[in-house]
């Protein structure tokens, strides 16, 4: 692996990630019919994912800042893998529950070693890749669903196509995370950072707080925009499902061109320019009065939204009080809890109002989103280059 770049290394690893996880996906109406599970129950045994995830990020912090982000992903991955694996083998949806709430532990403390390992090469080798990297991991899960989905075709069950899909990478991605630099988050000169348990900062609160809205709309965008499309447009068919398609699409090349767009124009002025988008897309989406205006909608809260997440992973891990860890931990809380608050909020609207008044909620979190993008103004952080951790002319 050594003729790859830390750059290039570190995207691969976003995209190996959620390869085991994206297979899972898509067998999901087998384990529900297995099972014997009504659109309630499924609905709860799902809830374990988040909940694991919820309760392991505040400890994840300290412990990623422990053992360094490199540990995390190499570690981390052996426990995602054998976790990812449980959801399909199990025999009871109380098991099913606990399955995907270990899922969704080692997906927190994985995914937290990725994001400080990205924001670690960054310092040391001055070339943004955050957007880039959670571009890759996109990929990684869009090309873990069609790979689940060709099981499927032809015959495999999930309790053989999930375990054996999460075995083939787990090895490669050992590899690679053997294969990343050696990176340690350094504190501002002159500055000493605080314990990972202590209370997080005002500038650290910005940021979770424009994050929530960009992630709680993602939620909405996941969960309702089939049944948007359905009733308040009469859409049919393949076209019900086309609105979430082309909005994930979106998120995945508005991710790719995230680095280009925050060197040219800085991080501050790329967040502003993909939020006001994403408002005008919310507000076409309440005003659309037929499938196509509302399917540019969606595409362009997709891109509105897309470089959100990585960009606040940036400026969390750079602002230097206390581990780059234990910041990214709790934003990353924040973030879920945006993406778990949206959906159940736009239902309950939508129940009273409609799901063209309950699709427009996300607009108020959008806006303040786009308010607090001054949040996201780079700080300056020690950096650690080393020459002989990047290939001249690579990336």
């Amino acid at each position: 692996m050594s003729f790859l770049s830390p750059q290039r290394l570190t995207m691969l690893v976003f995209f190996l990630q959620p390869i085991a996880f994206g297979s899972w996906l898509p067998r999901i109406p087998e384990i529900q019919a297995g099972l014997g599970l009504g659109p309630a129950a499924l609905a709860l045994a799902l809830l374990g994912m988040p909940c694991g995830t919820l309760l392991t990020l505040p400890f994840a912090g300290p412990l990623v800042a422990k053992i360094g982000a490199r540990s995390a992903i190499i570690w981390g991955f052996i426990f995602y893998s054998i976790a990812a694996s449980l959801p399909v083998l199990a025999p009871h949806p109380i098991l099913l529950f606990i399955a995907l709430m270990l899922a969704g532990s080692a997906i927190s403390f994985v995914e937290l070693g990725l994001n400080v390992q990205a924001d670690l090469v960054e310092k040391s080798s001055g070339k943004m890749i955050m957007n880039t990297s959670h571009g890759c991991w996109s990929l990684g899960i869009m090309a873990g669903s069609l790979i689940g989905s060709g099981f499927a075709a032809i015959g495999v069950i999930p309790q053989i196509a999930v375990p054996l899909l999460a075995a083939l990478v787990l090895p490669v991605a050992i590899a690679v995370g053997y294969a990343l630099p050696v990176l340690h988050d350094a504190p501002a000169e002159g500055q000493t950072q605080k314990s990972a348990w202590s209370l997080p900062s005002p500038a650290l609160v910005g940021i979770c707080l424009f994050v929530f809205g960009i992630t709680m709309t993602e939620g909405a965008m996941a969960d309702w925009s089939a049944i948007f499309l359905r009733d308040a447009l009469s859409a049919e068919g393949g076209l019900v499902g086309l609105g979430y398609s082309l909005f994930a699409f979106m998120v995945a090349a508005g991710r790719f061109g995230g680095d280009t767009l925050k060197r040219t124009f800085g991080a501050v002025n790329t967040a502003r320019i993909c939020g006001t988008l994403a408002v005008l897309g919310g507000v076409l989406l309440y005003f659309a009065p037929g499938v196509e205006l509302a399917l540019v909608g969606f595409g362009i809260v997709g891109v509105g939204v897309s470089v959100g997440f990585p960009l606040a992973v940036t400026a969390a891990a750079g602002i230097g009080d206390r581990a780059a860890s234990a910041n990214v931990a709790v934003l990353s809380f924040v973030a879920l809890t945006g993406f778990l608050i949206g959906p159940p909020l736009i239902g309950f609207v939508a129940e009273h109002s409609g799901i063209r008044f309950g699709i427009a909620c996300v607009v108020p979190f959008l806006l303040v989103s786009l308010f607090l993008t001054g949040r996201l103004t780079p700080r300056p952080v020690k950096t650690n280059h080393n020459p002989e951790a990047e290939v001249p002319g690579v990336l």
